[in-house]
């Protein structure tokens, strides 16, 4: 048995027993570090043929900080801490040469963001790697320009001659392709820093400056007290969050009774509205490997995790869905006709809730483990912006069916993750919480992931100038990145506090919204039971 943990702060937060995976299955080649050619590993990217009017696209830079393993070193020729170390396990595509023309556009992001991405690091980290490319580049031309000479006739105190020096030029160049791999590695995961380029519409601020874009319904009028969803699962024999206590610990719950055959419905009729409009069905593996975790963009370790990762292995649990269905084509190119692909998965999803404190993490509101139906889109470039109004206008239809009130945000640069472009959240009203509460949220992440995970697609009919395979007589579309987006249809355990205070009677019961009755067996209403 391995065991699960979470760290806030270097304090041990929460600790579980976890059977570890086969060391036969952590131990997979594929997910290694690479060493590419140094003249290659950071080819800059030539800009797509939609990329000037997709002016987000154009600058986007794709990874999170990867944790640093060992000290970091100084660099003698600048002021800035830099660790050349330690090698990333993976390589993101990113557009150095954009970045650098569009300098004062991602400085700017930076700080409506809040994020503390060197900037100016990865800019002279960049310049500093083309002058070490060039230098190795002249080397290997010397080295090249003495084997020739020595293929011919030649004396033989010159032959002596030119054998020292290829041997000089040969130790010169491995020390500089080594210092290359380093300063390759330390660029990365300077740049992996920088998050998203943001929505030229997306308000500049904290949460508070978010914007109402529709508000749904109003609040019931009670004519009793209200009673939280805490007080009602007790009364309703619904919840048991003691039992959980002891058997797993704070933050986590037994659901009882009709509690249960609650969430199943949920889960199924959600399900069953997403597939109407084109979403394929999934369940996903609740493990996800470090590095996939890394490449959606969320941070498996450090200070404030929300990841649970498990010991003694490279894996976590997952804390969305979103996770997993992101690695499904992982390193593929995806044919132009097979595009939108539209997933809805099911899965549990795992969450540390680190600093988490507050009313509102009482009963179901925060916990450690839910269940959720996410939706998850890959598409061209041109259709993301449309496709994630249709998301958050599948969420907004849900939730009316349901019958309930409550608002949709597009919410402000600093409440945005590193991944996203824009974001939109819905937030319903919680007569027990005596206020909004968030239930959903809808992200358009461009390419930021796709980048990292590597997932591209051959566009059919293209401008673009194409290049021709040697020997195979036929004309190659390059391939370009697709976006990816991803929203909540269905987070369950906030989806139930909302059904329960929302529809609670004076006499203590609570009524079923009327879509969920045939996915409970025909139930419309939970009773008291009795003594």
């Amino acid at each position: 048995m391995g065991r699960l943990h979470c760290c806030f702060g270097g304090s041990l937060i929460q600790t579980l027993n976890f059977p570890s995976i086969p060391s036969t299955i952590q131990s997979s080649s594929s997910f290694s570090t690479s060493i590419f050619a140094p003249l290659t590993l950071f080819k800059t990217l030539t800009p797509s043929r939609n990329s000037i009017r997709r002016f987000p696209s154009l600058i986007t830079s794709l990874s999170s900080p990867s944790p640093a393993a060992a000290q970091p070193v100084v660099d003698s020729t600048t002021t800035s801490t830099v660790d050349y170390a330690v090698k990333p396990q993976w390589k993101a595509a990113i557009d150095f040469k954009s970045i650098i023309e569009n300098k004062s556009a991602v400085a700017e992001n930076l700080k409506n963001r809040n994020s503390n991405a060197n900037l100016e690091l990865v800019i002279e980290l960049y310049e500093k790697l083309l002058a070490l490319q060039k230098e190795v580049e002249d080397l290997r031309y010397e080295r090249n320009t003495v084997a020739n000479k020595m293929k011919g006739k030649v004396e033989p105190l010159e032959r002596q001659r030119l054998i020292e020096e290829g041997k000089n030029l040969k130790d010169k160049l491995v020390t500089l392709e080594e210092d290359l791999i380093k300063l390759t590695d330390a660029l990365q995961r300077e740049a992996q820093c920088i998050p998203n380029m943001t929505h030229p519409e997306v308000p500049v601020g904290g949460e508070d400056d978010s914007i109402i874009r529709k508000i749904v319904g109003a609040p019931r009028e009670f004519m009793f007290p209200i009673k939280d969803h805490v007080q009602l699962g007790k009364e309703l024999d619904l919840f048991d969050f003691d039992a959980a206590a002891e058997v797993s610990g704070s933050k986590f719950y037994y659901l009882k009774n009709e509690a249960t055959l609650l969430e199943m419905a949920l889960i199924n009729w959600t399900l069953s509205e997403v597939m109407k409009r084109g979403f394929i069905p999934l369940t996903t593996p609740e493990i996800a490997r470090s590095v996939v975790v890394e490449k959606c963009g969320f941070q498996p370790r450090g200070d404030n995790t929300q990841v649970y990762s498990i010991e003694g292995s490279d894996q976590c649990l997952i804390g969305t869905a979103e996770i997993p269905v992101g690695g499904i084509h992982m390193d593929s190119i995806l044919a132009d006709s097979s595009l939108p692909l539209k997933y809805a998965a099911f899965s549990h999803c795992f969450r540390t809730e680190a600093g988490a404190a507050g009313a509102a993490t009482r009963g179901l509101y925060r916990v450690h483990q839910f269940s959720k139906v996410e939706m998850f889109i890959l598409c061209r470039p041109e259709e993301s912006n449309a496709y994630h109004q249709e998301l958050i206008e599948i969420e907004e239809e849900l939730f009316s069916k349901l019958g309930l009130h409550f608002k949709t945000l597009d919410m402000a640069t600093g409440d945005l993750g590193a991944p996203a472009y824009r974001k939109y959240d819905v937030e319903a009203w919680m007569p027990g919480l005596g206020r909004y509460g968030e239930i959903s949220s809808a992200s358009n992440c461009t390419d930021y992931q796709s980048r990292r995970l590597g997932i591209r697609y051959r566009p059919e009919n293209s401008s673009t100038p194409v290049n021709t395979k040697k020997g195979k007589g036929r004309n190659v579309t390059p391939p370009e990145f697709v976006h990816t987006l991803n929203a909540t249809a269905c987070a369950v355990p906030r989806m139930i506090v909302c059904i329960l205070e929302n529809n609670q009677q004076e006499d203590g019961s609570v009524v079923i919204p009327e879509p969920l009755r045939p996915f409970m067996g025909g139930i419309q209403i939970i009773t008291p039971k009795s003594n």
